[in-house]
């Protein structure tokens, strides 16, 4: 049974048939499984928790764990109402709550009164780092800053671009959020290996697309052709600082990295305004997240794969996505459809790249 305030895209994308195998064995193993587990995401500023997180959370739920019942809540960046919500699902019955926290300090004190009736939480994408969880399931953070900052950095060079000329600008995510200082912290370490400086760096509150396009334009005003990349720790800043390039008349604009590979971030690659992004199914790990959930239903305590601020973790690896490997792996793998990407003044930039 799913209860959710949130109506939800249809259909999924396809994922490797790998992805669900130990799910199909939790099945049969679990047939008259109860329990109820809660899903609480903590924002709408980015369309995954809506389209990708809960749909992968709710059908792996629904193949491993058919008895189960699911709630699913959105905080919409309130860290006030995503206590509450937490509450609520509490005196709900949840013995599993799926905490992707608006505050990562803040839930701290979830997790303790979580652990004060029993009751266990998963940390999800963004990590807890005060208080262990009861496991943590994202990928890569830091790997996903180094990521994009590596691949930046290489075309820059690959353009004979001076490290000793200008510099770049670099926009965080949310202060708020722990995740977000893993993304800048691989960012550093990216740059710094590189030898390109930093020119200004900002920490967007609430990962809000018009803070950072704000942000940015006060930048380009200060900085100028000075400028010769821009490091966004998202798809929803990077946009934000690509619109604000275009009000101030810079052509050719400047690479601008991303993350999340957004219909919107994948659509300014293929008309050549991002240079990268990240591709990271969110149901892969939503779909991990439910198999952590099922085993801490059951009693048992799930496997590490690694550690992360004290917690049992598994961290996915992400992939950069480019125009050069759009097709190869968004296309062909069938996480985005052409008929998604390939609409109005993109059509002309998906025939240059074979995507039809």
């Amino acid at each position: 049974m799913i209860r959710s305030s949130t109506t939800l895209k249809t259909g999924l994308a396809t994922l490797a048939l790998g992805l669900f195998a130990s799910g199909a064995a939790f099945a049969q193993a679990n047939p008259d499984l109860t329990g109820t587990v809660a899903f609480l995401m903590p924002d709408q500023g980015s369309t995954r928790y809506e389209q990708h997180d809960f749909p992968g959370f709710k059908a792996e739920m629904e193949k491993i764990c058919p008895k189960c019942t699911v709630i699913y809540q959105n905080a919409d960046a309130d860290a006030s109402q995503q206590q509450q919500q937490f509450n609520s699902v509490i005196s709900q019955g949840a013995k599993v709550i799926v905490l992707d926290p608006v505050d990562s300090t803040a839930a701290a004190s979830l997790v303790r009164l979580a652990e004060s009736q029993e009751v266990k939480v998963i940390a999800y994408d963004r990590p807890i780092p005060s208080v262990p969880a009861a496991y943590y399931v994202s990928f890569d953070n830091t790997a996903i800053g180094k990521s994009i900052t590596d691949s930046l950095t290489a075309h820059l060079k690959a353009k004979n671009v001076p490290t000793a000329e200008g510099g770049l600008l670099q926009i965080n995510g949310s202060p708020t959020d722990a995740a977000a200082g893993l993304i800048r912290d691989g960012i550093h370490t990216g740059l710094k290996e590189s030898g390109y400086k930093t020119l200004s760096e900002y920490d967007t509150p609430e990962w809000a697309p018009p803070k950072a396009q704000e942000w940015a334009s006060g930048q380009i005003t200060r900085f100028g052709q000075d400028i010769k990349g821009i490091v966004a720790a998202n798809d929803g800043t990077a946009g934000g600082a690509i619109a604000a390039l275009k009000a101030a008349g810079v052509d050719p604009l400047p690479p601008v990295t991303g993350n999340d590979a957004t219909i919107a971030g994948l659509q300014l690659i293929i008309a050549g305004d991002q240079y990268n992004t990240i591709s990271k199914p969110s149901e892969i790990v939503a779909a991990a997240a439910a198999r952590v959930a099922v085993e801490l239903l059951e009693g048992k305590t799930p496997a590490a794969k690694t550690t992360l601020y004290d917690t049992p973790s598994e961290l996915f690896v992400p992939v950069v996505i480019t125009a050069e490997n759009l097709k190869a792996e968004i296309i062909d793998k069938k996480i985005n459809t052409a008929a998604e990407l390939c609409t109005g003044r993109y059509a002309e930039g998906c025939k240059t790249l074979g995507i039809q």
